[in-house]
């Protein structure tokens, strides 16, 4: 079956893929407020199940590349499938058989974290080893999907708690671990190249004694912190922080969000012959940081929603840009690369929304016009505004080096 199977095969399931991590790193959101009115969970451990989703795959990332170089890149994308799909089932199935229904959501994140961490590692040096003559068009069309998958998990899943109803919702993830079940036995079959086949292997210690791989590693860490720190907060801020209905607030919030992520990826896709890449992170970080700043002051709701929406199209090219700008300034990094990269997005992953998480807590008061939850909602969403800032004067500076090399 193999040999009748091309390469477009292989991107196709690759493509698959990122809709799989897409579903591992946003089903839950969609469902916390639930989960805290069915089981009692508190903001703190709703942030906790965020971070921890992250912490897992960043400890993935941190092994990845070595024992994935060891097995090779097909059993381990498998394997992450069915990672993927005990993870996304036990979320709808463990809180109810177990006593302690957070341990049962804390087990199930164990198991997509590390579906969703392999894939991260994987996926992305598979399709930058597949014949191409954009490379970075390629990673920036690849990294779309995540954006689709994301719209599609949240307009299918608003779509069922409105017509099934809430009580059903542990259907949800149950449905969604469809896909990677099938797309696991899909990756068995199609084609797969090694990044070493077409680049000289580049040991670890080499790259962190490169500069400009630590800048990398600071854009990605920023990019990510930048990207959840929304998107993983977004429903529940629309509801707590602006005071609208769930099914409002997650289509205009995450879903318009994903949207325009996705466009935003799928625009330097298709252009990326005529773009610099380094200024469209630099422009995007930029604008970032005002729509942030939107978001959390805008004085009506609406307004801060479409803060949140331009905030989507802002973080489209923040990660696979990233990945693109190191792969073509560092190409004998192989797996390494994509692995250390994506260590340093997940712990932004994880760092970005628990800082949210954090400040949330820690107000009690008032904070601009808000009282309660909305009050340390928006002073968390504030905080987090570092994240783009930062990740905007790093790519000022990757100019300034590149003139001076010149």
């Amino acid at each position: 079956m193999s040999s009748r199977l091309g390469f477009r095969a292989t991107l196709n399931c690759s493509y698959a893929a990122y809709i799989v991590q897409a579903a591992v790193n946003n089903i839950a959101p969609i469902l916390y407020i639930i989960m805290v009115r069915e089981f009692d969970l508190s903001l703190g451990e709703v942030a906790f199940l965020m971070s921890f989703n992250f912490a897992v795959q960043i400890c993935v990332d941190a092994f990845g590349a070595g024992f994935t170089d060891r097995i090779g890149y097909r059993p381990c994308t498998v394997a992450a499938h069915f990672f993927a799909f005990a993870g996304l089932l036990g979320l709808g199935l463990f809180p109810y058989l177990f006593r302690n229904a957070f341990a049962g959501i804390l087990l199930a994140t164990v198991f997509y974290a590390i579906g969703g961490g392999l894939i991260e590692v994987l996926v992305s040096p598979i399709v930058e080893a597949l014949p191409s003559e954009h490379k970075s068009g390629a990673m920036s069309i690849l990294h779309s999907f995540y954006c689709w998958g994301q719209l599609s998990v949240v307009l299918l899943s608003t779509l069922f708690l409105v017509t099934v109803g809430e009580s059903y919702w542990f259907l949800i993830p149950a449905i969604w671990s469809l896909l990677p079940l099938v797309n696991a036995f899909l990756f068995l079959f199609v084609p797969i190249r090694h990044l070493s086949e077409s680049h000289e292997k580049a040991s670890v210690g080499s790259l962190f004694g490169m500069k400009i791989f630590w800048m990398m590693m600071v854009l990605m860490l920023c990019g990510g912190a930048s990207e959840l720190s929304m998107s993983q907060w977004a429903s529940l801020f629309a509801e707590l922080g602006l005071q609208v209905s769930k099914t409002v607030g997650d289509l205009l919030g995450p879903s318009m969000f994903a949207l325009l992520m996705g466009v935003s990826r799928v625009f330097y896709g298709k252009f990326c012959e005529r773009i610099d890449l380094r200024r469209y992170i630099l422009g995007s970080a930029m604008l970032c940081v005002v729509s942030y700043l939107v978001c959390v002051f805008a004085p009506w709701p609406i307004v801060s929603l479409l803060g949140c929406a331009v905030c989507g199209l802002s973080v489209g090219i923040m990660w696979p840009g990233t990945l693109s700008l190191a792969a073509e300034r560092c190409p004998a990094g192989n797996t390494a690369i994509f692995a250390i990269l994506a260590l340093c997005g997940d712990a932004g992953c994880s760092l970005g929304p628990a800082v949210v998480g954090a400040v949330s807590a820690g107000v009690k008061g008032s904070f601009l016009s808000f009282e309660g939850e909305a009050a340390g909602l928006h002073a968390g969403l504030l905080c987090v505004v570092i994240f783009p800032a930062v990740m905007a004067v790093t790519a000022f500076i990757l100019g300034r080096m590149k003139k001076k090399s010149r």
